[in-house]
Order: structure tokens, then sequence, then C-alpha cells
């Protein structure tokens, strides 16, 4: 039977039992209906993974112990940021989960011509609170012992301005000449620009051309933002990365 894997964001130590948070709490008592005696593994982001032992479950409150510690690492091979056109919902989630799962070591969300952000910006903040949640339950299933940087939302024009020198910047662009496997192997990070759905508009696409940004496309197909992300990580993993 699989062991657990929870995310917690706070100190660990080896010998200590700590009470479990709310998120974490929810999952095992409310979810899973784990019992004392129950074995889990937990990790903070900071290196490695705990063993643990779940001491105490009550409806309001657990707590657990821990009793070892594994130095795993699972840092990415390759410095991949994603640049993710803001989507709608379960899109936007969907292309999170699976940047994380497949390794990128950031993510920025960017506002395109196309992304239809709410109005409220208080909804922005909720929903950059949702993603992070997606991307810490992606780390806790794929067996991540460090998340992702999730930046905070900007404009495309903002996040254009900020963007380093140096580094290989890709933006997907389905008129491109040249796919990822044609492409001289990066000697250090990858930026990967993503549009939201109905892509990047024409002047996104040359404002980043003008930036530095190499445009690829992946082959003879336009695919919807969700699965153009996955693809070209995918891609650029199994040419450059861990995947191979």
């Amino acid at each position: 039977m699989r062991t657990t894997r929870l995310y917690l964001n706070q100190s660990l130590s080896v010998g200590d039992t700590i009470e479990l948070d709310e998120r974490a709490h929810r999952h095992v008592v409310q979810v899973l209906r784990l019992r004392p005696g129950a074995e889990l593994v937990l990790f903070n982001g900071q290196g490695g993974e705990y063993r643990a032992t779940l001491t105490e479950a009550q409806k309001r409150h657990s707590s657990v112990s821990l009793t070892g510690f594994e130095p795993r690492d699972t840092r990415p091979a390759l410095p991949v940021t994603l640049v993710q056109g803001i989507s709608k919902g379960d899109r936007m989630d969907y292309s999170l989960q699976k940047a994380t799962e497949l390794g990128v070591s950031r993510i920025q969300p960017v506002l395109t011509q196309r992304s239809q952000a709410p109005g409220d910006p208080r909804r922005l903040d909720n929903r950059l609170e949702h993603w992070r949640g997606v991307v810490i339950s992606a780390c806790e299933q794929c067996g991540r012992n460090e998340l992702p940087e999730l930046g905070g939302v900007m404009s495309f024009q903002a996040w254009l301005g900020s963007e380093p020198d140096s580094g290989l910047g890709l933006v997907l662009d389905p008129r491109a000449e040249t796919g990822l496997s044609g492409l001289v192997p990066p000697e250090g990070e990858v930026s990967l620009l993503i549009g939201p759905e109905g892509g990047l508009d024409e002047a996104e696409i040359l404002a980043a051309r003008h930036r530095g940004f190499t445009p690829v496309r992946l082959g003879p197909r336009i695919l919807r933002t969700e699965t153009a992300g996955v693809a070209a990580l995918a891609v650029i993993q199994g040419l450059w990365g861990d995947l191979r």
C-alpha cells in the first residue's frame, strides 16, 4: 500500500511530535480516514523527507511523530520556468499540476491579451492561493520534496520587462519553422512561454521575439493551452532534462 505524503510549511526534526495543520489534518483524517499507527512521509520543501507515524487522529486535530529522515534529492536537473498565460479554471489547474510533475523549477502566471482576469483583485489573490494548493498536492502525489516557486500574477508587459537576458527563452508558435529537437542544447535555464485559450496575440509573440525568445512549434497540430505546456515540457525534459 502506498504511503501518504504530506507537505507541512514548518520546521521538521526527527523525534518531534507535531500537530498537523488544517489542510493536512483534513486530508489524513476526513478524506483518507487514517488511524493512529499509520505510516506517513512528510516534507517541508527544505530538502529530503521525514518518516512519520500518526499518533493521534481526533475529529478536530491530529498529530504525528517524526521517526526518521531520508535525504532524498528530487531537484530537477534542468531549471525550467513555465510562463503560463492565465486560462480558465480547470485548464489552469491542469497546467500547473502537470508542470509540477514534469519538474519545472518556477511557474510564472501572466495576464495576456486573451486572458480572462477577474475584476476583483481579491478573486485573483484567491486564485493564486488555490494554485498554490494545486502545486502542493502535485508535489505530494509525484514524490517531489521541494515546491516549484509560484510567482505572483504579472501583466505580460511587466513580466517581459523583468525577464533576465540569460538562458534560453522559448515561445510556442504554430507557424514557427523550428521544433524543439532542432535547437542547440541550453547551457543554463530555460523559460517557456505558453499562451492562454486562443494563444498569444501577434503583438505578444513579436514582443517576446524582440526580447530574445525563440519561436518553436510542436508538430503540425494546434494544441490547447493545457496540452501545449505539458507536451512542450515533456519534450524539453526528454531532450535536455531528467526524463531521458
